[in-house]
């Protein structure tokens, strides 16, 4: 291994020294992307297989090609080269310099210099990553699926039964908190030899911020629109206390909210429930329906191998194999791989959830292209690539857009409160409390400031009372850890908080789009077959991660990263909520 920074260099140590800097960088990017776009591929591979069919086989195979993509990426050669360069980071291409860090950053998340380190992270990933999709939850002592207690949640009108339910979806916990507290210490260390000071610190870097500065956008935007939240939290618990003949409570119960975790709150606007109409849809269809809003925006059809290697549709009854509950859409080789995992059935959420993870493989089409060197085929920053399928789920919840894809009739009469108010609570406001709240606010107090394994259940419903207004059935002592039951505290750590900034980015991309490309009502827009609504996304998309997000975004829509937009769109709502809720407490402290 002592020999490879040679090798990668492709020329003799004299020959470097004298070369110019930009051509030496050149030189040593040409060589790094290549390795890293073909071990991606490997990598990527074989954790499609391990999500696809859960089996320890498939765990193995992806534990060994994520020890070979570590190698490659931590190699000690890649990182003293890097570190080197940058020093003349003034004398480098921009373009350049962007791929050197994300060298450094890759680097960090299995650092060669520390071996025995990276294997055993890896091999604690796989581990963790078992678990957690070979968990079997039951139900009264029968096997019950995720969909299964998403249904019932969404649908009982028992408290007894939604009680035993959501107990039933904490389960996974106490099996995932051992396998967490030891990646906490491997991740940390990780980071660490790389000189981050813990591994949140090392994923915000990926937005150029401290962790300090990352959690101060998060609570500026929760203060900003704390108003509303106390508005639509108090009109909640109203509702729900009649609807269940109970006292009303300061803290809504976790089991009154269809959500596991309160992240969204559906099935409270009785006025706009979609599901009915999606009655006779196959869910082939909903996926079909999907890629035209895509193509009839411009965007080229996804490639053929998409639909022949995806695993789009709920396992076969009768079927053993076993595949990942959480829906994604994956780049494998960073070309034309582009494949989704889904269990898509027909209903509204699917009809959105199809929508949105299309949204990542447009994404991957649009930077892979000669401008964007793999390193950077990724998004602006983490929460662009999540922005983009919250934008798209945004524009299909439309009623106009519902109509023109045959899912509303014609002559559907819109209660636009009332569909405003489903926005808000399934889509927005709670989320970004629970977003930019809840998840980052644990996660960087346990990675960042140690926090004792004997508190982790109780310092996670300190945070989801204080910032979600939420508070379980019944107190939940240290044998339970239920901040593990969230796949993304497992196996897409420290990252939560990209989803809410792609709420907020989302709002902001929208309201350009319908009021100055569209010249539409934000609240009431149609994209459908507007090919200049695609060529604007096109200039966003193409630069994949060449650019920093801010200019990004700033040129885009001339504004920097704010709720000013979300606001503005919910502004009808916020004076119809202080009407209901006159003379009611409001908050729950």
């Amino acid at each position: 291994m002592r020999l490879l920074p040679a090798l990668i260099l492709g020329v003799p140590l004299m020959a470097q020294m004298t070369a110019p800097l930009q051509d030496r960088a050149d030189r040593f990017l040409k060589l790094v992307n290549a390795g890293y776009q073909s071990l991606t591929y490997v990598a990527q591979q074989a954790g499609w297989n391990a999500a696809s069919n859960v089996k320890p086989e498939n765990d193995a195979a992806a534990e060994w090609a994520g020890k070979a993509y570590a190698a490659f990426n931590g190699n000690p050669a890649l990182i003293t080269e890097a570190r080197e360069l940058l020093q003349h980071r003034k004398e480098l291409k921009e373009v350049t310099v962007r791929q050197l860090e994300r060298v450094l950053l890759n680097a960090a998340e299995g650092p060669m210099t520390k071996p025995d380190l990276v294997a055993a992270r890896v091999a604690a990933e796989t581990a963790q990553t078992s678990t957690l999709n070979g968990f079997v939850w039951k139900l009264d002592g029968k096997p019950i699926s995720a969909n299964q207690i998403d249904g019932l949640l969404a649908k009982s009108d028992n408290l007894a039964e939604r009680r035993k339910v959501w107990e039933v979806s904490k389960e996974n916990g106490p099996a995932l908190k051992e396998g967490l507290l030891k990646l906490r210490d491997l991740r940390n260390g990780c980071a660490q030899a790389l000189g981050y000071p813990d591994y949140f610190t090392l994923q915000v870097a990926k937005y150029d911020l401290s962790t300090d500065e990352m959690m101060a956008f998060n609570r500026k935007f929760l203060a900003e629109l704390k108003p509303l939240y106390l508005q639509l939290h108090t009109w909640v618990k109203y509702e729900m206390a009649k609807k269940y003949g109970q006292p009303v409570p300061k803290a809504i119960p976790a089991h009154w909210i269809n959500n596991r975790w309160s992240q969204n709150w559906t099935g409270f606007v009785t006025a706009v429930d979609f599901d009915p109409y999606f009655k006779g849809w196959q869910p082939e269809r909903i996926v079909k329906t999907a890629e035209a809003f895509y193509t009839g925006l411009g965007f080229d059809p996804l490639p053929a191998s998409f639909w022949v290697k995806s695993d789009l549709y709920p396992v076969k009854p009768g079927e053993t194999r076993k595949k990942n509950s959480h829906a994604f859409c994956n780049h494998l080789d960073l070309e034309n791989d582009i494949r989704s995992l889904m269990s898509v059935e027909a209903n509204s959420q699917w009809f959105e959830t199809a929508h949105h993870e299309l949204g990542h493989g447009y994404y991957f089409m649009s930077y892979t292209n000669p401008n964007v060197p793999p390193l950077l085929r990724d998004g602006a920053n983490p929460s662009f690539h999540e922005g983009v399928g919250e934008l798209v789920g945004l524009a299909t919840r439309q009623i106009p857009y519902l109509k023109a894809t045959g899912v509303l009739p014609a002559d559907y009469k819109v209660d636009e409160m009332q569909v405003l108010l489903n926005d808000a609570l399934e889509t927005a406001i709670p989320f970004m409390f629970w977003a930019c709240g809840t998840m980052p606010e644990w996660e960087a107090e346990f990675y960042a400031k140690g926090m004792p394994a004997d508190q982790m259940n109780a310092r996670w419903w300190k945070r989801v009372r204080e910032l979600q207004g939420v508070e379980p059935p019944s107190p939940r002592g240290e044998q339970f850890c239920d901040a593990a039951t969230k796949t993304h505290i497992n196996d897409n750590p420290a990252y939560y908080y990209s989803y809410g900034w792609a709420t907020v980015f989302k709002f902001q991309l929208h309201d350009h789009i319908a009021r100055k490309i569209l010249h539409q009502d934000p609240r009431a827009t149609n994209y459908a077959g507007h090919k200049e609504v695609g060529a604007f996304l096109k200039t966003i998309l193409a630069k994949g991660a060449t650019e920093d997000w801010r200019k990004v975004l700033k040129d885009a829509t001339g504004e920097d990263l704010s709720t000013r937009a979300m606001m503005d769109y919910f502004k009808p709502l916020m004076a119809w909520l202080e009407q209901q809720n006159k003379g009611r407490q409001i908050g729950w402290d």
